[in-house]
């Protein structure tokens, strides 16, 4: 018997909202991964873009656990020799709620251009109000 892999034509995707007032960071990027991937769906395939749509609304109230608010540095590097750029996470929470949800959720998702495609998926909105009605977005489901 022969793998079932769909074709880019078989491919449905649903459109999910989530609200992250009080959800922990990891705990909500790590169920919004999944979904972006696809993993939730029976026809999850490893090399294809599977996934759903997520709308993340509330960014602003989202809960970190432990010291982290505090110790948490967010790095970058210009190429050059002593070139390392390091961001507090209160500093960056503070000027973009939604950059601290999209950085983690891009980490959980595969490197290259699949990632990419993955990532173009996620949407993240600091207040409760998003401009996506028409799509008709479902409540994100509980059982991923």
């Amino acid at each position: 018997m022969a793998t079932y892999s769909p074709s880019a034509t078989e491919i449905e995707r649903a459109w999910y909202v989530v609200d992250a007032s009080g959800l922990t960071l990891g705990r909500l990027a790590t169920r919004v991964a999944t979904v972006l991937r696809g993993k939730h769906k029976p026809t999850f395939t490893p090399h294809l873009d599977t996934g759903d749509y997520v709308i993340v609304v509330n960014a602003t109230e989202i809960v970190i656990g432990g010291s982290k608010a505090t110790d948490k540095l967010y790095h970058s590097h210009s190429g050059f020799p002593g070139g390392i750029h390091s961001v507090p996470f209160l500093r960056v929470f503070e000027r973009n709620p939604e950059q601290v949800i999209e950085r983690a959720v891009h980490g959980m998702l595969p490197k290259g251009r699949l990632g990419r495609a993955m990532g173009k998926k996620l949407k993240v909105y600091a207040g409760p109000d998003h401009p996506h009605a028409a799509q008709q977005p479902q409540p994100f489901p509980n059982h991923v």
